[in-house]
């Protein structure tokens, strides 16, 4: 049995949303529960934000449901279109995610998926993401 799990971060690399789904299921199908999960996050000026203003995302979104979807939310988006356009113009916002993916796959309990329910391997990918969120705010 093999997972993979999907996160969504701010622009510093925090996560703000943890999914995790079987490793054939397509990214784009988790899109939608994981921009739900994001919690209110609070703003210098004015009442909590309850979507992100932005979402930038590489060629395995592209698809005209998810794009309406997130314009019906209020949620402008970069998704880098399939045969038109390079992924590396999306780069200097990927690597952000990147780096917190490959932040936690250096959790060694995530390597390899021992726990028979989903819902433990989603608790220690939040566990870990805790982790990551500690030791970033505590710089």
């Amino acid at each position: 049995m093999t997972s993979s799990a999907s996160v969504i971060t701010d622009r510093n690399g925090l996560p703000l949303s943890l999914g995790v789904s079987g490793a054939n299921m397509h990214d784009s199908q988790g899109l939608e529960p994981l921009v739900r999960g994001i919690p209110p996050v609070r703003s210098r000026r004015g009442p909590r934000r309850r979507r992100p203003k932005k979402l930038h995302a590489d060629k395995g979104y592209d698809y005209d449901h998810l794009r309406r979807w997130l314009r019906g939310r209020g949620i402008r988006h970069r998704i880098a279109r399939k045969g038109h356009e390079s992924s590396q113009r999306l780069g200097r916002h990927r690597w952000v995610v990147e780096r917190t993916v490959s932040w936690l796959a250096g959790c060694r309990r995530l390597h390899r998926r021992y726990e028979r329910k989903a819902e433990h391997f989603l608790a220690f990918v939040a566990i870990a993401a805790a982790l990551i969120g500690y030791r970033r705010l505590s710089r």
